[in-house]
């Protein structure tokens, strides 16, 4: 502007605007060489701050997950990363390398004429306040709304793992009104947050036509004052557009601005106490022999044991039966023997050696867990019995299936071994899964299993298929722990432990125990007889 103002019009040369316009031309490919050049680094300067984090935050969140009371509010931390990593990418992100270049634009409109350089100063100013009160004004409205339609999700989501029980007892229309109550809560907090974030977006757009015009206009008294060329007028009102632009695109990115502080919010609360494990010596696979005392648990997020006092002691072959009522402490206890919960008292060792001693994931290769609810993964039966292994061995898959008693069940599915467990479920009953359940338990040959109601959804061959199991682990030397309340599964226990509101009550020998604390004893002995014969 200043050159063809100035220059140009008042010489009327042809030569010297084309070789302006040839400069001009060579400056913004330049220009838009270095933008792009830019995008590309900012991008991908965000995907490696996502792949950097990526397995920690996936590792936490499985692990947030044994605590139960993390579960009805699922992790959101992937999501987290993915706000951070779209906000670096963004032109919001591109604003922060702007705005170093704002004094000295301001700088150059001082050049022009102070008085310039003071409207140009105080618009910059004002607009400084309007980014604060933006920021101090809408942080709570976008995250009430981010937070709103992240339950509205996540009901949407329960309401389609349940289907089958939504619509078999009728349940459409009530489930279907409460995800649109919570859906039009999320969309009221959504246009509030709109609302307020247009206000500031707005403000600073106008602000800023009006504050270059006021430019345009101080600069043409300047002009007719004889205290400014017309090419310097124009220019000065460029400039500070250029100065202020940065600030008018981080406005108008705010909402995103405020997501990925969330996000970062969120990531530290996630990460807070997940330091990096010092790596801990290599432990060779221990022998089948597991001493519990004075064992109490507190579970996580609670404050009160729900499991004092525990005692006992296994050793090789040998099948210990845990009894007690729903709520005694069964399920707890089967937590702590596989090292998900940690003791608030007292000790549990493997083969002379405390269990949080291991290296956990070495730990879990070296056992056997079935829980209550057995989860599968998208992936071929074969993959899911050797725990998700990118390349099962063959041999210990087959050995695993045929210990379990699952030889049947996998050969009549479409593809065998090679069947793929849609989403984890397919078409399996939930026997069948508890049947593949245990076959992943037994996989890699452990030395200790530990079965949380194991029968729970096994009718009477699977039952008597599960104590032939038992019967093999026995063999070959492991121990066996079965926690459960049906008379059928303890029929291959050596030991009983009996628990009664998370108290140790009784521990010896299984017809002993069964004396002492059932009052049907012989009923119940004939129907562990009949198990055993069977």
């Amino acid at each position: 502007m200043l050159q063809v103002y100035d220059r140009v019009l008042g010489s009327r040369s042809n030569e010297t605007l084309v070789a302006l316009f040839i400069l001009v031309v060579l400056l913004y490919i330049f220009m838009g060489c270095l933008d792009y050049a830019r995008s590309r680094v900012m991008a991908r300067i965000g995907a490696r701050f996502q792949a950097f984090l990526d397995e920690t935050v996936f590792r936490s969140s499985i692990k947030s997950a044994i605590d139960e009371s993390n579960r009805s509010n699922p992790s959101t931390g992937l999501r987290d990363i993915e706000c951070i990593q779209s906000l670096v990418s963004s032109p919001a992100a591109f604003a922060i390398f702007d705005i170093p270049w704002t004094p000295l634009f301001l700088a150059a409109i001082f050049i022009f004429h102070p008085l310039l350089g003071w409207v140009a100063f105080v618009g910059g100013i004002f607009l400084l306040v309007i980014t604060f009160l933006n920021q101090l004004l809408t942080k709570k409205t976008v995250l009430d709304a981010a937070i709103k339609s992240s339950q509205a999700n996540a009901f949407a989501e329960a309401a389609r793992q349940a289907t089958e029980v939504i619509h078999a007892q009728g349940m459409q229309s009530a489930i279907t009104k409460r995800w649109l109550k919570n859906r039009n809560a999320g969309l009221k907090a959504s246009i509030r947050s709109t609302d307020l974030t247009g206000v500031f977006s707005s403000l600073t757009k106008s602000f800023r036509l009006l504050l270059q015009s006021t430019m345009l206009a101080v600069g043409a008294y300047l002009v007719l004052k004889n205290e400014l060329t017309p090419g310097a007028m124009i220019a000065g009102s460029i400039l500070l557009g250029r100065a202020l632009a940065p600030l008018e695109m981080a406005i108008g990115q705010w909402p995103l601005v405020v997501r990925a502080h969330n996000g970062w919010n969120s990531l530290e609360h996630l990460l807070t106490n997940e330091c990096i494990a010092s790596e801990k010596m290599y432990r060779a696979k221990p022998k089948a022999h597991l001493v519990v005392k004075n064992l109490g648990l507190i579970p996580p997020s609670e404050q009160k044991p729900t499991v004092m006092g525990i005692n006992f002691e296994l050793k090789p072959g040998e099948v210990l039966g845990v009894l007690g009522k729903s709520g005694s402490g069964k399920s707890t206890l089967a937590k702590a023997l596989v090292g998900l919960w940690k003791p608030a008292a007292g000790e549990i060792r493997l083969d002379g050696e405390m269990i949080e001693n291991y290296d956990t994931e070495l730990f879990g290769k070296y056992i056997g867990y079935l829980p209550q609810n057995v989860n599968l993964f998208h992936g071929s039966v074969a993959e899911n019995v050797a725990r998700m292994a990118e390349n099962p061995d063959p041999e210990m898959v087959k050995t695993a299936i045929n210990i379990a008693e699952a030889d049947a069940l996998v050969k009549n599915l479409p593809e065998s071994f090679d069947t793929i467990i849609q989403n984890g479920t397919g078409r399996l009953s939930g026997g069948q899964k508890q049947r593949l359940g245990l076959a992943r338990a037994i996989y890699g040959d452990p030395a200790m299993i530990v079965l949380d109601e194991p029968n729970a959804a096994l009718d009477a061959d699977g039952s008597l298929a599960l104590n032939v199991a038992i019967s093999r682990f026995k063999q070959q030397g492991k121990i066996v722990i079965i926690m459960t309340h049906r008379p059928m599964a303890i029929s291959e226990c050596d030991m009983l432990l009996y628990i009664e509101d998370g108290r140790q009550k009784a521990f010896g020998p299984r017809d002993e125990i069964l004396s002492s604390i059932i009052k049907n004893a012989k009923d119940v002995a004939k129907i562990v007889a009949n198990g055993k014969a069977a």
